[in-house]
């Protein structure tokens, strides 16, 4: 058990989970200080704002732990906080989309869990996604996305209700009628492949979007992306195959394509890329594999879900 008490940096998306992370957040607080730690605030008026705090904690050695409280928006701000550092991320999985937590076998909306993993001490190493540009978000734990589902996205945050996964099953049906198939330059490991399709991802997890397991055979601690590509399909055939990505059963069908690369560049015009759960930039973009580059508290097991 890890019991000497540490300066743990704890950052707080009070919006997120139905305002779950904001309910959890006064019993975070009392848990750590219980334990002896002493907690930096690290919160900002902004995501950057508070990005930019975290980022300097991490890097200028006034924090020992980074405590990120939400969904895989917050997880999505502490993995660039703490990458490629000594830094270890604790992560409380409180939002409405805890994708990345549940791949690495994090409990899910237990703020007292949490804190069971950090008494535990035991912290592991991932890996993650980084795109080659010197943004102040190059790296993701989960899931970048650019097409049909990144546009879905887009209009889904726009929506105050409903929330949840409803809200994206009903912003499926809105883009959908006017979406058309975007054509796509797809370069993984040199071997490029030119294509019309509805969506390309390139995964570190096995799923994003609450639950949807886009790349069922993804691992975290692999050394690979898993990139899949949907082909353009019909109306009424996505309609008929979308239910299925969340059993992952959606990898059986022929406009379905997975292979799995280190380094990925991807082409196509108009459409702005996202990564777990939060725009991104603009593609064209490149995006490599980088084994071991964050240090997280999880559980012995990281298989995937």
């Amino acid at each position: 058990m890890s019991t000497s008490p540490r300066r743990i940096g704890l950052v707080t998306n009070p919006t997120a989970g139905k305002g779950q992370a904001a309910a959890a957040y006064p019993r975070i607080l009392a848990g750590l200080r219980e334990r002896g730690h002493e907690v930096v605030d690290l919160a900002g008026p902004s995501a950057g704002v508070a990005l930019a705090r975290a980022h300097r904690a991490t890097h200028n050695g006034s924090i020992d732990i980074l405590a990120v409280a939400g969904g895989d928006g917050m997880v999505h701000l502490g993995v660039n906080a703490c990458a490629q550092t000594d830094v270890p991320l604790l992560i409380a999985a409180l939002g409405t989309g805890n994708d990345i937590a549940a791949n690495l076998r994090i409990p899910v909306r237990d703020e007292l869990a949490t804190l069971a993993l950090l008494d535990a001490g035991t912290t592991r190493t991932v890996d993650l996604g980084h795109v080659l540009d010197d943004q102040p978000r190059p790296w993701f734990g989960g899931v970048l996305y650019a097409g049909f589902d990144a546009v879905v996205n887009d209009r889904a945050n726009r929506w105050r209700w409903p929330r949840g996964q409803m809200r994206y099953n009903l912003a499926v049906v809105r883009e959908l009628p006017t979406f058309r198939p975007i054509p796509y330059a797809i370069t993984v490991d040199g071997t490029r492949v030119e294509t019309e399709a509805m969506l390309v991802l390139v995964a570190n997890a096995t799923s994003y979007g609450g639950g949807m397991q886009v790349a069922p055979q993804a691992r975290m601690d692999d050394g690979l992306f898993d990139v899949m590509c949907l082909d353009h399909v019909s109306r009424a055939e996505f309609l008929r195959v979308f239910p299925k990505v969340f059993s992952g059963a959606h990898v059986d069908h022929p406009a379905v394509h997975l292979i799995r690369g280190r380094r990925v560049h991807l082409e196509a015009h108009g459409i702005t890329a996202w990564a777990d759960g939060e725009p991104l930039r603009p593609v064209p973009l490149t995006a490599e594999i980088v084994p071991d580059a964050l240090r997280v508290f999880a559980p012995d097991r990281l298989d995937a879900p």
